[in-house]
């Protein structure tokens, strides 16, 4: 059942979603929501048994948790909130709330919670290969980005971050893993220092298939090979200094009905990046701050503020300020300069970006006053001694990396931008679910231990998407052998001649022998359209048996990546010849 098209239905606007559906691969039954065919459920299959053998390799034991989860376990960890509505949601005929599964942190640490009293019983590794469901408001890109999906995630428990048996040790060996899943597959891919995102922790890796299609953009060292996505990319060292005369008069200008940077700097004759953005932000709930009641987070006005850097330098984690909240402290709200740190009340932090912490310069900002801004703010003239107070004013890395930054690992070189798809994503989680849910063991002091938790997610289905965003032509898709849904291809011109068909048949077992996976197109159609489905559908190898090849005692056999009609080869050297290619 490979029911190719000739043309992909117009929403199918990336290449892994327009080939997969001529090729035969899938079929929408819904937004999001896809049938994976007989071709594509082989490529799955292939993926999935790599990861298998990988996530066996490195420690883990495999098991099924249930796709269905109790909604309480949500709420412990209060994740029901924080999903928001992408959490499918529904209530069984007894009113309960339950939701379909998007990860299963809360359900493995509920299952162990119970199961684990000791810290002899770990440290453990647990994984499983399900279908995972997250209502995506708007499913595009077919299933790179879907509502209903295939995914591996591994978690470990540990009550040591350092040490044999610790979390730093099994994250390494899932790091190490991960890389021979992916390089096994045949893909391209990049490791990237990430941010931990919604499901937490303290480090993490995204593992990234190198694409002009993809969509994440990966900052990247070529000198020293540092790669990080946006939200986590360090900034190499940058020279700075609240020092300098004041080189222009502060001038008040009424700017009303302005929004955004580049309109209210076009309006005062400057560029984005001679003004200063100051972004107010508070507290998260329920951290120590140590009295802090605001942050004010300052960059140039052509950059964007990094709440997580912020964090890192100060501390504690930060969110953007609640605007009624902040407005009744008397910041106005889009016009916040650096000044409204010493007027807040009870003070504020600042928190300066090097490349905003230039004292020398003349700088457009807000003027604290709604419809308003300043043109020649002068950092020592106008702020005076809080930026010489290391209590009141940090300078440090506060801002989303961009394309010419110094890189943080290779003097004199600088970061350069490459396109990448997420397939997989390695955090440490450190306590946050079994704090949350109450998973603690007796340690050897007999003392009760928050168990040291670790996640390692792997987008199954989404890794067959990207490898075909990946490796593909204007003819179809390219496979890598190893997750290729056959080796070969046999294509009989005659497939009604007798001899045609018994060669087809030894050879087909012949290869078979040799443990390659064959397919046998001996569909009655014209030669040309069985050759553009053959490169369409994209198997490494195609064998073409034709009534000149036979007559020359072999048959045609072509790469799918090479050029041309492909060679004829004899009927002795087939084997070998196909498996020289596909190791190639």
């Amino acid at each position: 059942m490979i029911p190719t098209l000739r043309e992909a239905p117009a929403e199918a606007t990336t290449p892994s979603h327009r080939l997969l559906l001529r090729a035969g691969y899938i079929r929408q039954v819904a937004a999001g929501v896809y049938d994976y065919l007989p071709l594509a459920w082989r490529s799955l299959t292939k993926i999935a048994q790599i990861v298998r053998e990988e996530m066996n390799g490195a420690g883990a034991s495999e098991m099924l948790m249930p796709a269905l989860v109790a909604m309480e376990l949500f709420e412990e960890t209060g994740r029901a909130q924080d999903y928001g509505d992408d959490l499918f949601r529904l209530k069984d005929r007894h009113g309960r709330p339950t939701a379909l599964g998007p990860t299963h942190e809360e359900v493995i640490t509920a299952f162990l919670r119970d199961a684990v009293t000791s810290y002899r019983q770990l440290p453990l590794a647990l994984y499983q290969i399900q279908t995972k469901f997250r209502d995506e408001p708007r499913p595009r890109a077919g299933l790179l980005r879907c509502r209903e999906f295939i995914m591996k995630d591994a978690y470990s428990f540990h009550l040591n971050v350092e040490g044999p048996g610790g979390l730093n040790e099994t994250y390494d060996a899932m790091y190490k893993a991960y890389c021979n899943v992916f390089s096994r597959c045949g893909l391209d891919f990049t490791v990237v220092e990430a941010e931990s995102g919604p499901i937490g922790g303290s480090a993490s890796h995204e593992f990234m298939v190198n694409c002009e299609t993809g969509e994440d953009t990966i900052l990247r060292c070529p000198a020293s090979g540092y790669a990080a996505n946006v939200e986590k990319c360090e900034i190499g060292a940058r020279a700075w200094s609240f020092e300098g005369a004041a080189a222009a008069p502060l001038a008040k200008v009424h700017t009303p009905g302005m929004p955004g940077i580049e309109t209210v700097a076009s309006f005062l004759g400057v560029e984005a990046a001679g003004m200063l953005k100051t972004i107010v932000l508070e507290p998260a709930p329920g951290v120590d701050s140590g009295g802090v009641a605001w942050v004010l987070a300052v960059v140039r006005g052509d950059h964007e503020v990094n709440t997580g850097k912020v964090r890192d330098a100060i501390g504690f984690k930060v969110v953007l300020a609640d605007e009624k909240k902040a407005r009744a402290a008397g910041f106005a709200i889009g016009y916040v300069s650096p000044r409204a740190a010493a007027a807040a009340p009870g003070g504020a932090l600042l928190v300066v970006d090097p490349d905003a912490a230039q004292g020398d310069l003349a700088w457009a900002t807000g003027a604290d006053e709604p419809n308003h801004h300043v043109t020649g703010f002068s950092w020592s003239r106008d702020l005076g001694a809080p930026t010489a107070d290391a209590r009141y004013v940090k300078v440090a890395d506060a801002r989303n990396a961009v394309v010419g930054d110094p890189s943080p690992r290779a003097k004199g070189s600088t970061l350069v931008a490459q396109r990448g798809l997420e397939t997989g994503h390695i955090f440490k989680l450190g306590t946050k679910y079994s704090d949350a849910m109450g998973f603690a063991v007796m340690d050897e002091g007999q003392q009760k231990s928050s168990v040291i938790m670790g996640c390692y997610g792997i987008g199954v289905s989404r890794t067959m998407a990207a490898c075909v965003e990946m490796s593909h032509d204007e003819n179809g898709i390219i496979w890598p052998a190893a997750i290729a849904p056959y080796h070969a291809l046999l294509v009989l011109m005659k497939p009604a001649d007798a001899e045609h068909a018994r060669v087809a048949e030894s050879l087909a077992g012949e290869l078979a022998d040799a443990g390659l996976d064959v397919l046998i197109d001996d569909r009655d159609e014209r030669p040309g359209v069985k050759f553009k489905d053959a490169d369409l559908v994209g198997l490494p190898v195609r064998i073409t048996i034709g009534e000149k090849a036979l007559a020359a005692g072999g048959v045609e056999l072509k790469g799918r990546r090479d050029p041309g009609k492909g060679e004829v080869v004899p009927l002795d050297q087939v084997r070998e010849r196909c498996l020289a290619a596909l190791t190639a």
